[in-house]
Formats: C-alpha cells, sequence, structure tokens
C-alpha cells in the first residue's frame, strides 16, 4: 500500500486530494481545498498555502506527491501565480523527502477517461466512480487534485 497527495495548483483555491492505493484498489483518505483571498497581497497568500500544504503532508504522511503541470498560457498574469503556487507546493515536497509526480492536464485527462479532450463533468464522473463514492466530490478543485492522484496511481503501477 503507498498514499498519494494529488494537488491542484491555484492561488485562490488549491485542491488537494489524498488517496490510498492497495493493489489496483483506490481510496479515498480526504479532499478538499486551501483557499486564500484576493485582497492579501501575493506573499501573504503564498505562505498560507505554504503553511496548509505542510499540515496536509503532516497529517496524512503521503508517500507521493502528484501535481498538475501548468500547461495554459492564455493569461501570463494567472500563469505567474499559479506557478508561485506550484513553487511553494514543491518546496513543501522537497522539505519533506517526499516523491514528486507532475503530470500535464492531456495526461491526467487520458489516465482517468481514456480521453483527452474530456469535458470537466466527465472527469469528476470518473473521479467517483474510480474511488467509488456516492457522490462527485466538491469543490471541482478537490476532484481536479484527486484526478492527479489517480493518475499517478496509474502510473505507479
Amino acid at each position: 500500500m503507498f498514499r498519494i497527495l494529488g494537488v491542484d495548483p491555484g492561488t485562490g483555491i488549491v485542491g488537494f486530494g489524498c488517496i490510498d492505493v492497495k493493489g489496483s484498489a483506490l481510496e479515498l483518505v480526504s479532499a478538499g481545498v486551501i483557499r486564500t483571498s484576493a485582497g492579501q497581497p501575493d506573499e501573504q497568500r503564498l505562505l498560507i498555502i505554504y503553511k496548509e500544504i505542510n499540515q496536509i503532508i503532516k497529517e496524512y504522511s503521503p508517500n507521493w506527491i502528484s501535481i498538475e503541470k501548468l500547461f495554459f498560457a492564455r493569461n501570463v498574469t494567472t500563469a505567474m501565480t499559479v506557478s508561485q503556487s506550484r513553487g511553494v507546493i514543491l518546496l513543501a515536497a522537497s522539505q519533506a523527502n517526499l516523491s514528486v509526480a507532475e503530470y500535464t492536464p492531456l495526461q491526467i485527462k487520458m489516465a482517468i477517461t481514456g480521453y483527452g479532450r474530456a469535458e470537466k463533468k466527465q472527469m469528476q464522473e470518473m473521479v467517483r466512480l474510480l474511488l467509488k463514492l456516492d457522490k462527485v466530490p466538491k469543490p471541482d478543485d478537490a476532484a481536479d487534485a484527486l484526478a492527479a492522484a489517480i493518475t499517478h496511481a496509474q502510473f505507479a503501477h
């Protein structure tokens, strides 16, 4: 058995989802989000993300962190802030001596649905089915983080 913490990086909302992998079985451990306020300076928002991701790592003791690669450039400002969030998350992972796996959105969609252009609702429903949950995990950012964790579980086999 091993434990994977999936992370969907952002600045306003960082999704996280922790799963246990037992053979081919996947089991939800926890999922949620880290929220920061838009009115806060970037350095304060990054500090909140850093402290909370450290707490999550400490609480759930994952073996791996699976994080979505930044793979868009339509809005440079958004790309920069998401990159900063990824940076503090990767720093926390490194300080905890965790192995890190990074996947593009296309790789995650392919692993979860078998289709690289899957819609968000398809992704969420497949996360629900793969984890044998009654409902789709909410909010969307938590479901996206779980998708990143599931992707690594599939690639790690």
